[in-house]
């Protein structure tokens, strides 16, 4: 078995994968973030995944380990670095080590991108991959490499994550954080075709004008629905924009959407009807897996494996 860790901005996350790359148990653990708040410092979730972890792993019946593996920094890059991926990778390591087992480290971000091809087989050639959560925004030319990925981020947002516009909005519509789901339900119950006015440069795309434009709406005394809609029609027209542009441009026709922002059911519905990615093969990671989790982590793990 392979145990995988994921300790991200507002989840703790271990998942074990056994033979075949099965997946054997997960567990999850959101960090909790007081009413009205718009999010954690790092030192207030470093403490939370640290009273996390022991209850997530203390029912988990595992044997024959033959690795730990953790996300030890957000993004395969360098310089990319928060304090919360250091306790995971902490615990992976010494957990590793009393086993007398392997330790790997790997990124939040490629784990996000190969557990959106839990149920399939990873691409042989290029791909793009959207990243879109509470903390990322980008754009990815990806090419599958043993255990891993070769990322290189080719647009995005210049400002405010697709995830925290979403947060913004709907905490000032008095939903709780994080804030995907409550604004979801109230854009199900308008269908005004509306938009925000978002600016695009190339392949990058800037939030915050429509985060502005929608306080804006707010206090003009739009209703919460329709305000909550048309904060999903101006995510959905942009990343269909950007998302078409680079799919001519780097000729490729497959283009993986993974984060906790393409959970949402009415953005991968509205994406699948937008004109200008007919061409465009879009895959979107498993529902459950979308947000933030340990699996795609554990199965980076069971490959380096495999691979020897």
């Amino acid at each position: 078995m392979i145990i995988g860790i994921d300790t991200s901005c507002y989840t703790t996350s271990v998942a074990v994968i056994g033979e075949n790359g099965v997946l054997h148990a997960e567990r999850r653990q959101m960090l909790r973030v007081k009413p009205g708040k718009r999010g954690l410092r790092q030192s207030e979730a470093v403490f939370q995944h640290l009273q996390n972890f022991p209850r997530l792993v203390e029912d988990l019946k595992i044997s024959q380990v033959k690795a730990v593996i953790a996300s030890s920094r957000p993004r395969p890059v360098s310089g990319s670095y928060l304090p919360v991926f250091k306790v995971g990778a902490a615990l992976g390591e010494t957990l590793a080590r009393v086993m007398g087992v392997a330790f790997f480290e790997t990124s939040h971000q490629e784990g996000h991108l190969r557990a959106g091809f839990f149920d399939r087989e990873l691409p042989d050639g290029p791909f793009l991959a959207w990243h879109l959560s509470g903390g990322t925004t980008e754009l990815l030319l990806v090419k599958g490499v043993k255990g891993g990925f070769d990322i290189c981020k080719v647009g995005g947002s210049s400002d405010l994550q697709v995830g925290q516009f979403v947060d913004r909005i709907g905490v000032a519509l008095g939903g709780p954080f994080p804030a995907g789901a409550y604004l979801e339900k109230l854009a199900r119950q308008s269908d005004t075709l509306e938009s925000l006015p978002v600016a695009i440069k190339d392949l990058t795309i800037s939030f915050s004008g429509p985060d502005s434009a929608a306080k804006r709406l707010l206090d003009a005394g739009i209703t919460p629905q329709e305000l909550a809609r048309r904060v999903f029609n101006c995510i959905v027209h942009a990343i269909a924009e950007v998302t078409a542009a680079a799919a001519d441009r780097f000729q490729v026709d497959r283009v993986l959407l993974a984060g906790g922002v393409a959970s949402a059911d009415l953005i991968r519905t509205a994406l699948l009807k937008e004109a200008v990615l007919k061409d465009v093969g879009l895959i979107f990671a498993p529902k459950e897996l979308s947000g933030d989790n340990a699996v795609g982590v554990g199965l980076i793990g069971y490959d380096l494996i495999n691979l020897g």
